[in-house]
């Protein structure tokens, strides 16, 4: 099948376009499990709950699906949180433009801006990476003496870059919708 892009917002589902992996995952706590938040690992591999602000062991695994979750299972709304409990569609692999949830207060967003993981399930922009070398007023005069500047890992303090913004969203101060482009 052939994607034709990025049309309007849909209502009442997460899924613009592409064609996601899914897998069905129970969801281990409810806070803030809304349709299209990151979830994050739960107790066990079959659990998820919301991913929270970027940390070692909090790797999202995917977003929070909802047309492809059996209803059953499915909240009345994509506006309607997920109970305890509840067998949901989680897409992850990639290459697919969903609506995710920005963080409040983010600035203006322009489309292709980088965005990771922010509290509560939601995306934020992700930040410029800077270093600074602190310098003294003593002369250095031999190789020796250089500061020592090490870094390690391979992600900044807010953690892999999650998705792509696929529209220019306007700075508000409360969590509102945002189309992206997944690539987790």
């Amino acid at each position: 099948m052939v994607d034709v892009g990025v049309g309007p917002k849909p209502t009442n589902q997460i899924l613009v376009s592409g064609y996601p992996l899914k897998q069905i995952l129970k969801v281990e706590a409810a806070t803030n499990m809304y349709a299209g938040r990151l979830v994050i690992q739960g107790t066990y591999d079959d659990d998820v709950t919301v991913a929270g602000v970027y940390a070692l062991n909090s790797m999202a695994v995917g977003w929070l699906g909802y047309e492809d979750t059996i209803k059953k299972h499915r909240p009345a709304t994509v506006d309607t949180i997920y109970l305890i409990n509840a067998q949901a569609a989680v897409l992850n692999g990639g290459g697919f433009v969903l609506v995710a949830a920005l963080q409040a207060s983010q600035g203006t967003l322009k489309k292709g801006d980088a965005l990771v993981m922010g509290t509560s399930g939601c995306v934020k922009k992700a930040a410029v990476a800077t270093a600074v070398v602190a310098s003294g007023t003593t002369a250095v005069t031999s190789t020796s003496a250089q500061p020592t500047i090490t870094a390690t890992g391979t992600y900044g303090a807010d953690g892999p870059i999650v998705a792509y913004a696929e529209e220019t969203v306007a700075d508000i101060a409360e969590i509102v919708d945002i189309m992206v482009r997944s690539v987790i």
